[in-house]
């Protein structure tokens, strides 16, 4: 019996695959096509992104309240994020373009972040029913299919062209909708009811996760935002972001699966541990690296990459077996998740950029040697620190494994 889980891999392929190109490519396109000023654009994304963080508690409280009509309101949700993507990078904007960009991505950050709650708490039912390790077995197919769908984003609009990019995105929304049709429910009797934040916030094993994921997913916002000013002027390899970019998302895709099977076999503190060991391995290498070191860079996106995949496979299995047992509607508590994920690129882009340019940075001209170490810092020291910081929070988390 196959339990359905390659559904739950599709879907959480169409939502990473949606997010990729509103964050890389949907600026520029705006920019080119349509000639929208870089200054109107990152005032828009600015005000975007701190409506996407504050409204995902709110959004957690909706899908509890919504239980039963809980189907309907994922199909209009699909719906909503695969015509908002037709429509941003499909047509052609019938009104101002900023004003029509400014629209489009409101409905797809406000559909994608209702998706992702609503899937991430069916994740905590689905693993109720398959029993013992239901809920690494629901991660490895989730987080998998999610870094395959991030993976194949980007590169697919740069092979298809973003028209069809986004076609082909709303018929993948369609039979990733389908394919999970049977499975939105809520938890039976009164795991029903909504309790609100507070047990889960009440609870010290739901609190303690909630602050190891926040200092755990702080390094991965901000090499994110630092990418590809290390590559293109630490390294000196313009040119080479996109495979190395893809390289790491492969590799984690390619471990994630191992890393759900070792937690099962060996603990998921233990494996989860042993893997922010590695990716804090791979970013004291990189702070070595210097012009022309591209090739060793390609072996640290392969470390800190498989590393990723534990990240996105075993933390986020702990915090569903705790909701499990302290808020079974699971909900809100994945909207506490999800409002600290999104928090931290908020963090990291109000902090990092303004301390690199205070350095003397400058991007894609020559830099001095102490605007490049301030570079190199950023980018691999403080990752380095928060993810001591978060291994030290998980080590004394009040976790009962079983």
């Amino acid at each position: 019996m196959t339990q359905r889980l390659p559904a739950y891999g599709l879907f959480a392929a169409m939502l990473a695959a949606a997010g990729l190109p509103l964050y890389i490519h949907a600026p520029k396109v705006y920019v080119d096509e349509y000639g929208v000023s870089l200054a109107a654009l990152g005032a828009v994304l600015f005000g975007l992104r701190l409506l996407d963080v504050v409204q995902d508690p709110l959004l957690g409280r909706l899908v509890a309240m919504l239980r039963g009509r809980r189907r309907i309101a994922v199909a209009a949700g699909v719906a909503i994020i695969g015509a908002a993507m037709v429509g941003l990078f499909g047509v052609t904007p019938p009104v101002a373009p900023l004003l029509w960009f400014a629209l489009m991505l409101t409905f797809v950050f406000s559909a994608f972040s209702f998706l992702t709650i609503a899937f991430y708490a069916q994740g905590v039912t689905k693993a109720d029913d398959l029993g013992q390790g239901g809920h690494l077995r629901v991660a490895r197919w989730r987080e998998t299919g999610a870094l395959l769908g991030v993976s194949a984003a980007a590169v697919a609009p740069a092979v298809l062209g973003f028209s069809v990019f986004a076609w082909v995105f709303a018929a993948l929304a369609l039979a990733a909708g389908l394919s999970m049709r049977r499975e939105w429910r809520g938890p039976a009797g009164d795991a029903l009811g909504g309790g609100g934040f507070g047990p889960v916030l009440a609870d010290p094993g739901a609190r303690r996760l909630l602050l190891v994921a926040l200092a755990n997913a702080t390094p991965v916002a901000v090499t994110s935002t630092l990418f590809l000013f290390f590559v293109e002027s630490r390294l000196q390899a313009p040119g080479y972001e996109g495979p190395l970019l893809l390289l790491f998302f492969m590799a984690a895709a390619g471990a994630a699966p191992a890393w759900g099977v070792a937690a099962d076999r060996y603990g998921a503190r233990r494996v989860l541990l042993g893997a922010m060991s590695l990716s804090v391995l791979g970013f004291i290498f990189a702070l070595g690296l210097g012009a022309g070191d591209w090739p060793a860079f390609a072996v640290i996106c392969v470390i800190t990459g498989a590393a990723l995949g534990a990240d996105m496979v075993v933390l986020p299995a702990l915090f569903a077996s705790r909701l499990a047992v302290v808020a079974p509607g699971a909900a809100e508590g994945f909207g506490l998740w999800s409002f600290v994920s999104k928090a931290t690129l908020a963090i990291a882009a109000v902090s990092l950029l303004p301390a690199l340019e205070a350095a003397g940075f400058e991007a894609g001209t020559e830099n001095d040697e102490t605007a490049l170490w301030t570079l190199t810092f950023l980018y691999a020291g403080i990752p380095c620190v928060l993810k001591l910081l978060a291994m030290g929070l998980l080590v004394t988390a009040p976790l009962d494994e079983k």
